[in-house]
């Protein structure tokens, strides 16, 4: 716990969660903890954030979950879980770089050829279905010289394929995952 709050997968990347959570504004803590660690109280949580590093900067794993710990709702693993996993998805820009492998799968696949994408949370999970229905990840649906839709992919399976219970036995980690297959067209 006393390690270093980064979460960055590319050390090339400038800024850290450190830096997130030190210089962010109430309003940007408050959008990233609510959309997208889906945190049921994101304001008190923001505004906890803010007046800590009043204070003293928030610098290590330890202090950052001193900070936060009056204000777990629930359970405090899965709390804990959803408020780290949003500060990942921005310090990476994990939607981002996600849309934009989505996008140029449209230019890769030759028709015919198959989308296989799992998703491990319901935010990965809404933009790859949104992206099989609409081909593109404005979900905006686009179309053709005579108005009608514009189809990039068929969709193989109408739901995602989830894990087995047996699967998640053997590997509880697999528990969120969905997978989403599609024909390019």
């Amino acid at each position: 716990l006393q390690g270093p709050l980064d979460m960055r997968m590319n050390k090339s990347v400038q800024h850290n969660a450190e830096d997130i959570l030190n210089s962010y504004s109430q309003q940007q803590l408050q959008r990233i903890f609510g959309e997208y660690g889906q945190v049921r109280n994101a304001k008190t949580l923001a505004n906890t954030i803010a007046e800590a590093r009043n204070q003293e900067e928030i610098e290590t794993i330890e202090d950052f979950i001193k900070v936060v710990s009056p204000v777990i709702k629930g359970n405090r693993n899965k709390y804990l879980s959803q408020v780290f996993q949003a500060l990942r998805i921005e310090v990476n820009d994990e939607l981002n770089a996600l849309k934009e492998f989505l996008e140029q799968t449209k230019e890769i696949l030759k028709t015919g050829g198959r989308l296989v994408v799992i998703s491990y949370h319901s935010l990965e999970d809404r933009i790859i279905k949104n992206f099989i229905r609409h081909g593109n990840t404005r979900e905006a649906q686009e179309e053709d010289l005579f108005g009608g839709a514009k189809k990039h992919f068929r969709a193989i399976n109408k739901k995602p394929i989830i894990p087995t219970a047996e699967e998640v036995k053997r590997n509880p980690r697999a528990h969120s995952a969905r997978m989403r297959i599609a024909e390019k067209v």
